[in-house]
């Protein structure tokens, strides 16, 4: 029975160092030959600029792909590199009360991406990412904005990465 277990326990330590496709248990496939990933800042186009907005979405992708895989950061002409603009950012009403009055409000940001793969250009990509968050019309934006934002970044940082490493 041990000899059993011990051949099992080799031929599954075998099968795994004979992968090549750049598993990882985060997630993220990414060629075994990228080494470097480049993310530049993303200059602000909307018509309405909230001047944290820009460093908060470079720093939030320099974490994730810092902390959620092995590649180095490189200042540029990495083997991966992730690029973009601010493309809108906007608080519009998003539904409305009983009484005919603003309910809650809506604030979005768009970004456009363009990620590059040295390695796999099949897996470049140039397309526009946007989410929201409603917040309370008898607030003021500044009065939540900051909290928004944070919440609104963590989740554009997260489909970048989706779209440019993970493979479901």
């Amino acid at each position: 029975m041990r000899k059993f277990f011990a051949l099992i326990f080799i031929a599954t330590f075998a099968t795994l160092c004979g992968c090549t496709g750049g598993y990882s248990f985060t997630g993220a496939s990414i060629p075994v030959e990228a080494k470097t990933i480049s993310i530049s800042q993303f200059p602000n186009y909307a018509s309405t600029v909230n001047p944290q907005l820009s460093q908060k979405i470079y720093d939030g992708l320099q974490q994730m792909f810092s902390s959620q895989t092995s590649l180095n950061l490189s200042p540029e002409e990495g083997d991966l590199q992730i690029s973009g603009e601010i493309t809108d950012y906007s608080t519009r009403a998003s539904s409305i009360s009983s009484s005919d009055n603003v309910a809650t409000n809506r604030l979005t940001i768009t970004i456009r991406v363009k990620f590059t793969n040295r390695f796999d250009p099949k897996a470049d990509f140039e397309q526009s990412f946007s989410r929201f968050k409603d917040y309370n019309a008898s607030l003021d934006l500044s009065a939540v904005e900051a909290g928004l934002v944070s919440e609104i970044v963590n989740e554009l940082c997260e489909d970048i990465f989706n779209k440019s490493v993970v493979n479901w």
